[in-house]
């Protein structure tokens, strides 16, 4: 484009280029950029055809050779797909590492982990699991001055949630996230089911553990799963996650139902912060009649109180169910052997290809039954491998949750309580207010328990 736009400014008089191919991508640009040329006095001279503009009289020939040059880029895109697909299936990953923070190529040009950026990327799943959200996040970091992979210190949430839902970090590969849709205009789509994609396990050093990866992505998808509780266009809509305050996710009216709100009242120039539903707040009584404002620290305090009281039994009862997960992974692991069903899927695709070469050899044969009978006898092996995945990798996310508010409860069975929002979203599920003077507590793996306001 820069040397056409010298051509219209009159610094160029001829252009001589060794093929068709070279000068444009398809037939469609090749004649309307000769043309446009020729309109301003400009030739081109094709050297391997021999072809000069200048001298043409016609422009079958030229168009004749434009659509050979695309027919051989297409072919040659196809050549180069096929290549890449081949290497995925082999279980090849290449990994960018100029885009990839954690990672480094090592010595024998396989991935190590780099200490360094290691850190960050555990602080940022540590502090996700915290409870804060991916803005908090990424001003965090740039307020610490820690750049990003690309050299830089402003961070963005959309580089947050692409660390967090990164397989990588565990130390798999999903190959072919991305795909060329079109050979001409090279540009790149996310796949979403067009192209075949593969899963390797273990392939590099993980960063992340399993189970604090799985948390993550079950955190991920109850946060973008939050449904909306006011319609549209009403003033105190809660449709989005909030990490500044834990009560945001879990107060609710014990009347309606629906979450209460945090609140500055200014009364004679004093502030106080109080929590009312927001039903409440956007119409009144006429939905929500009898649910109470409650002022935050007495709120603070009855959860508090009920904490305590449940830190003397919480261990206990995290002990069984530590016990219980442990049996449930065990069998868990003693059905179905997830390498022996992988086995089973490369089996059936080698029984693919050889189908399709004999199809190739013999095209009149009846073949489709039978791809149908493997397609089919591969997608039951390849679901059974995915629940037995998804079975394992829960387990041990609850396991992991279950250390750590084992580690919370037990810690401040003997030591002074102060309100803590990250310990509060380990510890609470849900607090109900029952009336002005009374709420209920639930407890993850715990009781739900009734305590006084006040």
């Amino acid at each position: 484009m820069r040397l056409i736009r010298d051509c219209k400014k009159g610094k160029i008089d001829l252009i001589v280029t060794k093929s068709v191919q070279r000068f444009a991508r398809n037939t469609l640009d090749s004649l309307e950029h000769v043309r446009l040329l020729k309109s301003m006095g400009v030739g081109v001279i094709f050297e391997l055809q021999g072809l000069d503009t200048r001298k043409m009289t016609n422009e079958f020939i030229l168009t004749v050779y434009a659509g050979i040059a695309q027919a051989e880029s297409e072919n040659l895109s196809a050549n180069v797909r096929w290549g890449w697909e081949k290497s995925f299936k082999n279980g090849n990953v290449h990994i960018q590492y100029k885009n990839f923070l954690g990672y480094r190529e090592g010595a024998d040009g396989e991935p190590e982990i780099d200490p360094d950026e290691a850190v960050i990327v555990r602080r940022i799943y540590d502090r996700f699991l915290a409870g804060l959200s991916m803005q908090v996040i990424a001003d965090e970091l740039s307020a610490d001055g820690i750049p990003t992979i690309r050299g830089g210190t402003e961070w963005r949430p959309e580089n947050i949630q692409s660390i967090l839902r990164n397989e990588k970090y565990i130390g798999d590969a999903i190959l072919q996230k991305t795909y060329i849709s079109d050979c001409l205009t090279h540009k790149s789509k996310v796949n979403t089911g067009e192209r075949p994609q593969w899963y390797v396990e273990n392939n590099h050093p993980a960063i992340i553990e399993r189970p604090t990866w799985q948390r993550v992505q079950e955190e991920l998808a109850r946060r973008s799963g939050k449904r909306k509780v006011k319609e549209k266009g009403t003033k105190t809509e809660l449709g989005r996650y909030s990490g500044k305050y834990a009560l945001t996710e879990i107060l609710v009216c014990g009347n309606c139902g629906k979450p209460y709100r945090r609140c500055t009242w200014s009364r004679n120039g004093q502030k106080k912060i109080v929590w009312r539903c927001i039903s409440r707040l956007d119409y009144g009584k006429k939905y929500c009649a009898n649910s109470p404002s409650v002022e935050e620290s007495v709120l603070q305090a009855a959860i508090l109180d009920a904490w305590i009281e449940q830190a003397r039994i919480i261990p206990e009862m995290l002990t069984v169910l530590k016990r219980q997960l442990g049996m449930a992974l065990t069998n868990a692991k003693s059905g179905d052997d997830p390498y022996a069903l992988q086995a089973q899927i490369a089996a059936l695709d080698r029984d693919t290809d050889e189908l399709y070469l004999a199809q190739r050899k013999d095209p009149q044969g009846d073949y489709e039954s039978r791809f149908e009978a493997l397609y089919g006898e591969k997608a039951a092996l390849k679901k059974r491998l995915a629940d037995i995945k998804a079975n394992t990798n829960h387990i041990g996310a609850e396991q992991a949750q279950l250390d750590e508010i084992f580690a919370v409860t037990n810690g401040i069975r003997n030591s002074p309580m102060e309100w803590s929002e990250m310990g509060i979203r380990q510890a609470v599920e849900r607090v109900k207010v029952l009336s002005k003077d009374r709420i209920s507590v639930k407890f993850r793996y715990g009781d739900t328990v009734e305590i006084p306001l006040g």
